[in-house]
């Protein structure tokens, strides 16, 4: 089956006339999942997404990724966020609506600051979620843990476990970093509910809308990474490779709609421990995505600096 007939099948599939496809492109931008946009003859466009064949390598928690990109359209369209709405979801495919907008780019300064206040605003309904236990609902490191301790050191447990198998450069051997991690694990018993968390809110994943009065946020991709947990762990992605502490226009927006933002010290060590286990991945799935000589440079160049700076805050 090509690609324009498995479009057409996932359109009759989701009871959509599959004789108007009139367009089925490829979209960049990610590095795991296949992402195609669906143009319909009245205009209508669709996103269809689809998993790598079982045999393509990838990290311990990427199994069913769009099991919890489901999961993560349907709890952002309940707390009225814009996002993508789930048309239909299979075993090997996820169709959603297509949101307005590019990913955020450069804006002038004023407009900065009223996109990031209305991005807080956003992630602070994103937060107001629960869910039935903690962990990634894709269940690819097993079922949901009853609290927060046993599900995050599980997560990052896996991406260590990884970093071994690849055998993936880090800038301290990966034993020495489980022990670092684990002086800071009795923060984690802090979180006593589980929240939604999109865990990759980098400016790639925030479409802007560039409307005529003023531009607007147009939706939220790519919620394949999301997890139940601690809402803290969103801050590292919102500010990635920087501080969101510095960034007051967000953490304004934020805290208006209910968010809370306060960095005591078990905060702090939590956010630090949420740091190290993203920059670990970004610096693990070097190897798998067989990244070329100047993308895995530029990595180890930004994220090796940040991944031991919240090391050294934990230890």
């Amino acid at each position: 089956m090509d690609t324009w007939e498995r479009a057409r099948w996932v359109l009759e599939t989701a009871g959509l006339p599959p004789e108007g496809l009139v367009d089925c492109r490829a979209l960049s931008g990610g590095t795991y999942n296949t992402v195609e946009e669906l143009r319909l003859g009245d205009g209508t466009r669709y996103v269809l997404k689809s998993p790598p064949s079982a045999t393509t390598p990838g990290l311990s928690h990427e199994r069913e990724l769009l099991v919890s990109e489901a999961e993560f359209y349907r709890a952002a369209a309940a707390v009225g966020v814009p996002a993508p709405e789930v048309v239909t979801a299979g075993e090997r495919h996820l169709l959603m609506t297509h949101c307005p907008g590019s990913p955020w780019g450069d804006l002038e300064p004023g407009e900065q600051g009223s996109l990031r206040g209305e991005l807080g605003h956003l992630v602070a309904r994103l937060h107001s979620v629960t869910g039935p236990g903690f962990g990634y609902p894709s269940g690819a490191l097993g079922p949901l843990a009853p609290d927060w301790r046993t599900a995050f050191t599980t997560m990052y447990d896996a991406v260590l476990d990884d970093a071994r198998r690849y055998d993936a450069w880090l800038p301290r051997p990966a034993d020495e970093v489980a022990r670092t991690a684990k002086t800071a694990y009795d923060a984690l018993d802090e979180v006593t509910v589980p929240r939604l968390v999109h865990f990759d809110l980098w400016r790639g994943n925030i479409l802007v809308d560039h409307a005529p009065a003023a531009p607007r946020i147009g939706g939220l991709i790519d919620g394949e990474r999301m997890f139940w947990g601690d809402p803290l762990a969103d801050f590292v992605s919102l500010a990635l490779l920087g501080d969101i502490k510095r960034d007051e226009d967000f953490l304004t927006g934020y805290q208006g709609a209910g968010g809370r933002s306060e960095f005591d010290s078990s905060a702090r060590q939590r956010l630090a421990l949420y740091r190290s286990y993203l920059y670990l991945i970004m610096l693990v799935e070097t190897v798998p995505r067989a990244y070329g000589a100047e993308q895995v440079a530029w990595v180890r160049e930004a994220v090796a600096p940040e991944l031991l700076a919240a090391l050294d805050e934990l230890g």
